[in-house]
């Protein structure tokens, strides 16, 4: 791959100077490699539109170290052995210098092996379950310890539910969230009767008897929640349910980690006001920060009614953040834009700062929003910045491991016994 390196001699700084950078003969290229078509277009599409509001931003900004960037943007079309093809495609054959997307896990961990045979940089924008820290990505997205744990948390302390509903979309971000939240609950004091797991394929359709058997959980008089990974498509049809059952957030209330303003668009909210969701951000929140980037990306898309989302103020902080690095190093070189990263701090849009860890995980604050009947949330909750745990202390088979690129140059580090250990299929 051809790497775009600003040249420090004297000839060279003139005539940067004296050119607009329009009129600099190198280019950047950004791959985004977002679902366009099929069962998660629901979430990705609008990621690819915000991705190229962000180029263009920066293009009028004078670009990158002189330089244009140019989108390359390719639809996986919700195929996961597709995104890993598409990621060779991108680095090998356009030849890109960066890649931001994926939603699933499973897209994720599809591209995660072509990225590292390549030395290819992904920025993941989207919640995850952890137990995972590649050198080759970015996660800007939340971890664990950052959405499903404090969710969890004002289920307990907040609503006093007694008996959880774990409902997940079938594949490993919903199973191994769960996992982690089925051990963090029973170390709180939940018997694990109390304790009802249910995954289903990507885009599940009839939800009637689910949602009677979660009914059915509370017959014993116990205070039932949800807590929802179902991803994609499929949370039309369980929201949909939800209301034609009669269930209200005042008898069961939902918190889901895969619903924002998104895909609340595409509902009736009405019958669905109280339930809940925890992200970093919503659009909602009340800050200038907030304001400025909902005008720009309403002008952008030319629609005031199109929405903001977590996944894109995520894609918003780690566009800014590899800008800032890149323009750090002086080259969009991957090795030398990743030891950049390290540190970066960009304002986020709730009104503090992100940080880049050398876990390669983003600090964020974790906010609760309450559906409300316009299909936009109020913010019940929010704490400080949080760091992102790569590792959950609460399975035993990663109890002792710990992230650190920059100083372990180990992304799967054992303190117990003092070793970097290989990445394998288990996480």
């Amino acid at each position: 791959m051809i790497k775009r390196t600003l040249l420090a001699s004297a000839a060279t700084a003139a005539l940067l100077t004296a050119a607009p950078a329009a009129a600099q003969d190198c280019t950047i290229k950004v791959g985004v490699l977002h679902s366009l078509s099929g069962s998660m277009a629901i979430s990705e599409t609008t990621l690819r539109d915000v991705m190229l509001m962000l180029i263009a931003q920066q293009n009028e900004a004078g670009g990158v170290l002189g330089c244009e960037l140019e989108a390359v943007v390719v639809d996986p079309a919700s195929d996961w052995p597709l995104f890993a093809e598409l990621t060779r495609q991108l680095l090998t054959v356009n030849e890109v210098d960066v890649i931001f997307g994926a939603w699933t896990s499973v897209s994720r961990k599809a591209m995660l092996p072509v990225l590292e045979e390549l030395n290819g940089l992904l920025f993941y924008p989207v919640q995850y379950e952890g137990q995972e820290s590649s050198r080759n990505v970015f996660y800007t997205g939340a971890a664990p310890n950052q959405q499903a744990i404090p969710a969890v948390d004002y289920f307990l302390e907040e609503l006093g539910v007694e008996s959880f509903a774990l409902l997940g979309t079938d594949y490993v971000y919903p199973r191994t969230t769960n996992a982690i939240l089925e051990a963090y609950l029973i170390s709180k004091g939940i018997a694990p009767e109390d304790i009802f797991v249910n995954y289903t394929p990507f885009g599940h359709a009839d939800w009637s008897t689910i949602v009677s058997d979660v009914i059915g959980l509370g017959a014993g008089g116990k205070q039932v929640g949800v807590v929802s990974t179902i991803n994609g498509d499929a949370n039309i049809g369980f929201y949909t349910e939800l209301a034609a059952q009669g269930v209200s957030a005042d008898d069961i209330p939902v918190v889901a980690f895969s619903v924002g303003e998104e895909e609340l668009s595409g509902l009736d909210t009405s019958r669905l006001v109280g339930h809940l969701a925890a992200w970093n951000y919503f659009m909602s929140v009340d800050t200038s920060e907030n304001e400025e980037f909902i005008a720009t990306w309403h002008e952008f898309i030319g629609d005031t009614n199109r929405v903001t989302n977590d996944p894109m103020e995520a894609h918003y902080i780690g566009f800014n953040m590899w800008v800032n690095a890149v323009e750090a190093a002086g080259t969009t070189d991957v090795d030398a834009v990743r030891a950049a990263m390290w540190g970066q701090e960009f304002p986020n849009l709730t009104g503090g700062t992100a940080v880049m860890n050398v876990n390669h995980h983003l600090s964020k604050p974790v906010l609760i929003g309450e559906i409300r009947a316009d299909g936009q949330f109020d913010v019940i909750s929010q704490t400080e910045e949080i760091p992102g745990e790569a590792w959950s202390p609460f399975l035993p088979e990663s109890a002792t491991l710990t992230s650190d690129w920059q100083n372990l140059e180990c992304g799967m580090f054992d303190t117990a016994t003092e070793t970097c250990v290989q990445l394998t299929s288990n996480y």
